[in-house]
């Protein structure tokens, strides 16, 4: 028993001494490593600057140690620049190769001065009133632009700007900073801008410009045209009325004439949609129809876009006929102006209300009025063979009894779209783009024909 009792202490004391020597080995490496710890670190150089830092050892941290001086490559003398001067950023996107290395200070920026906007700036709420109101517009004789690539457009057609409002002067320096010597030009916060904005992505840009004169500006030298002018007869949709103006210049339109019932052009939201339009092709907004004929060149015949949905055209033909048997005792080809559904019974005003435009009410009808007769034509049919004129209806009243009778006088057609039974009118905008298309192949198509009966006739001889 007590030989027993002797091996289980010895076993005992055995293990008790490798349990030691385990807890030695493991606290010994952790000396080791809170003495790695308080090491002097390595010293880091970081890329932006010249300077070393070294982390402080541990329980220093209240104390101050002086600020290391950058290293001077020997030989070279120390130059500073002054702190307000800033580079461009390489990755900002310029117009020019020019304006890459531009700088600027804290008020200028390539030779140009701007200013800082301080809250309640009143030149801030000009900018809404001229975006909001057509009647300070045109009275002011100024229009709002917004976003790089309309403000470039203007410049380039040579439109006057006063004053020009950016968040950032990366933003500015995107326009061309040459033909912004005669403006004001202030930095505003971007979230000022977004209030400002119709936008749903502000770009950061507005400019007020000197309401362009279009036989002032300058268009593009090299734009081919066609002997096609375009009449828009009550267009008050702003979206319709871009779209319409870009369909115009896409098409090489000679010009645009709007007559005093139309939207204004400048408008925010016809801007929008017209895409530059307004500085590629000249549009002559508010005339009357007297203004109009003498605008057209001589020898042009005017065609009206004939937007009504009724019965089919033989149909409708036969109708007309009847008609005519019927009112055989008045003048030749007068109708009522009811008998069609294409044609306005309001007459055109010669000082409108813009308010009165505004609105959709039709109070002042005249079922009395007669309407000359315009016969009807297949839009793809020969009417574009020589100098033409296009003139396209509102979709709520249609075209107006001048309009007819301008037709009428000069030899026109009222063309029409066909579609299938049960589809309503075609939208303004979709009509004008298929007719001033259609009448720009056919115009190109004659010019085509005529050179090769020329070149024919000139081999005969």
């Amino acid at each position: 028993m007590a030989a027993y009792m002797r091996s289980v202490i010895i076993l005992l004391s055995t293990e008790r001494n490798a349990l030691l020597r385990r807890g030695c080995d493991y606290t010994v490496e952790s000396r080791r490593y809170v003495r790695g710890l308080r090491r002097t670190p390595v010293k880091v150089l970081f890329p932006d600057s010249n300077r070393e830092t070294v982390a402080p050892p541990k329980g220093s941290e209240g104390r101050k140690e002086p600020k290391p001086a950058p290293r001077k490559a020997p030989g070279m003398k120390r130059t500073f620049s002054p702190p307000a001067a800033i580079m461009i950023p390489s990755h900002a996107s310029v117009p020019t190769s020019e304006q890459s290395n531009i700088t600027f200070s804290k008020d200028r920026i390539g030779g140009l001065r701007f200013e800082t906007a301080f809250p309640g700036d009143k030149r801030l709420a000009r900018v809404v009133s001229i975006a909001r109101s057509r009647t300070f517009r045109e009275h002011q004789g100024k229009i709002l632009l917004e976003g790089k690539r309309l403000i470039c457009d203007a410049l380039e057609a040579g439109a006057h700007p006063q004053m020009v409002f950016f968040s950032r002067v990366e933003k500015l320096c995107e326009l061309p900073l040459d033909k912004l010597k005669r403006a004001t030009l202030v930095k505003v916060k971007f979230e000022e801008i977004k209030i400002w904005s119709e936008l749903v992505a502000p770009q950061g840009v507005m400019a007020i410009f000197s309401r362009p004169d279009p036989e002032k500006m300058s268009f593009p030298k090299a734009r081919p045209t066609v002997p096609l002018s375009l009449i828009c007869d009550n267009i008050r949709d702003p979206g319709n009325m871009g779209t319409i103006l870009r369909s115009a210049a896409a098409a090489g339109c000679r010009d645009v004439l709007l007559t005093k019932g139309c939207v204004d052009p400048w408008e925010p939201k016809v801007l929008r949609a017209a895409m530059g339009a307004h500085f590629r092709l000249p549009v002559h907004c508010s005339l009357d129809w007297k203004d109009i004929r003498a605008r057209l060149p001589e020898h042009t015949s005017v065609h009206v876009a004939d937007n009504y949905c009724g019965p089919a055209s033989a149909e409708e033909e036969e109708v007309t006929e009847h008609r005519h048997a019927e009112v055989r005792g008045q003048p030749t080809g007068a109708l009522k102006a009811g008998d069609y559904g294409w044609v306005s019974t309001r007459r055109g005003r010669g000082n409108p209300d813009h308010a009165a435009y505004d609105s959709d009410s039709d109070d002042e009808t005249a079922p009395g009025l007669q309407l000359p007769r315009v016969d009807a034509l297949l839009y793809h049919e020969g009417w574009g063979r020589g100098p033409a004129a296009l003139v396209v209806g509102g979709e709520t009243h249609g075209l107006s009894l001048e309009s007819v009778g301008l037709a009428a006088e000069t030899g026109g057609r009222r063309l029409r779209i066909p579609m299938v039974p049960g589809v309503d009118s075609l939208n303004s905008a979709m009509a004008a783009s298929i007719l001033l298309f259609e009448g720009r192949r056919q115009m190109l198509d004659s010019v085509e024909t005529s050179a090769r009966k020329g070149k024919a006739e000139r081999r005969l001889i």
